[in-house]
């Protein structure tokens, strides 16, 4: 069985069938990791989600930040703007609750102990380990799949708190869950996560770090699989894979099998 970790989709359908194919991917007995944000901002978002969702197990898929979006938009949550437009093929389809219901029981990070692997959409906290990171996870999975779902989108966006404590409780400990598992790029000498700066870390102002470049992070001697910063481009080493090549940008939709020798398959964009 061969195990593929790929970037961010944001509705490229049409680049992620090419890649499938080109990895002659058997659902049968190969598995797909997707990052999030498998919609928004491409051209087909409903023929990726409804795609994913005909996958069954052989897809491990965590939420993204856009994946919140779309929940928080087809309830009410969230104003529609221009930047949701890309959402409306899934907004109006027959199928929408289905694919909506799907997509919010979709688990905000996944952990394979035989490969000793996480997967993420953006990134864990230096003072979590893994098995807080799936604890944590655990509490708004909890929330985003029960009954009272919609008060939780509700009340779930914000920068703030942008500190970790273990004194935080309510919304605001699960709004900083969320943030740091969709949203985290950088984060500050105090570990607080800064949400202005998107390019590279050397461009950032010195006082920020990446996430991942904290010394001494308690999630360490895991590998972590993650996406949603595309100004990074492929990171491969062996404890941290970025597979968010900005395929939705128009540069490259990004496969890693992960194995002892990772191998790169890519495909361009031509969506857009």
């Amino acid at each position: 069985m061969a195990i593929y970790a790929i970037g961010d989709l944001q509705g490229c359908y049409d680049p992620f069938r090419h890649l499938l194919d080109k990895l002659k991917f058997e659902p049968s007995k190969d598995q797909l990791w997707l990052t999030g944000d498998l919609v928004n901002r491409g051209p087909k978002s409903l023929e990726t989600i409804r795609f994913i969702r005909t996958l069954g197990n052989s897809v491990k898929v965590v939420m993204g930040n856009h994946d919140l979006h779309l929940l928080a938009v087809a309830h009410g949550m969230n104003k529609f703007t221009d930047r949701f437009e890309s959402l409306v093929n899934i907004l109006n389809a027959d199928d929408r609750d289905d694919l909506i219901d799907w997509l919010r029981h979709r688990p905000l990070v996944h952990y394979d102990k035989k490969i000793h692997t996480l997967l993420v959409h953006a990134g864990i906290s230096p003072q979590w380990n893994i098995k807080k990171t799936l604890a944590y996870a655990a509490e708004v999975e909890s929330k985003l799949q029960g009954k009272d779902y919609m008060d939780f989108l509700a009340k779930i966006y914000g920068n703030l708190p942008n500190q970790w404590s273990n004194e935080l409780s309510g919304y605001k400990r699960l709004r900083f869950i969320v943030n740091c598992l969709t949203r985290i790029r950088m984060i500050d000498k105090k570990g607080r996560i800064d949400f202005e700066h998107k390019g590279p870390p050397a461009t950032a102002r010195k006082e920020l770090t990446a996430w991942f470049e904290v010394e001494e992070a308690a999630w360490k001697g895991t590998r972590i699989v993650f996406g949603h910063w595309s100004a990074l481009g492929l990171i491969i080493s062996p404890k941290l894979i970025c597979v968010d090549t900005g395929c939705v940008w128009g540069r490259q939709l990004t496969a890693v099998q992960l194995s002892k020798l990772p191998k790169v398959t890519q495909v361009k964009c031509y969506d857009r």
